[in-house]
């Protein structure tokens, strides 16, 4: 089980292509049958269904998942609220996006300034 470092913070997404939805879960601190409520609420979240209807969610999923639990969680928006929100934003990045895509870019670099120090 993965367990965010503090109690505000999720953790890192991993490099995979395809994580199921108790991957999903886990990663945003959201229960599955949350997930699959927020699929019927939210055009955006369109996770692959392959045998069996299983649920594939990719990295981008997993990031609007991050977004939508921000909105209702956080924010204080309402599943309408955060629906509204969401489509008036379009493409544009969010500040929560933003925020998680330049922690996950340090760790990142940080784990490749481990590698590259030399040994003492």
């Amino acid at each position: 089980m993965l367990e965010p470092t503090h109690n505000n913070e999720l953790p890192t997404i991993p490099g995979k292509r395809y994580f199921t939805i108790g991957e999903v879960s886990e990663l945003c601190a959201v229960k599955p049958h949350v997930l699959r409520y927020w699929e019927q609420e939210f055009p955006q979240l369109k996770p692959v269904k392959r045998r069996g209807n299983r649920r594939y969610y990719q990295r981008d999923d997993v990031l609007t998942i991050r977004q939508i639990r921000s909105l209702l969680y956080e924010q204080g928006y309402t599943i309408g609220g955060a629906r509204q929100r969401m489509t008036d934003d379009g493409d544009s990045v969010t500040p929560v996006e933003l925020q998680a895509v330049i922690k996950e870019t340090i760790e990142d670099l940080e784990e490749v300034l481990r590698v590259l120090k030399p040994a003492k």
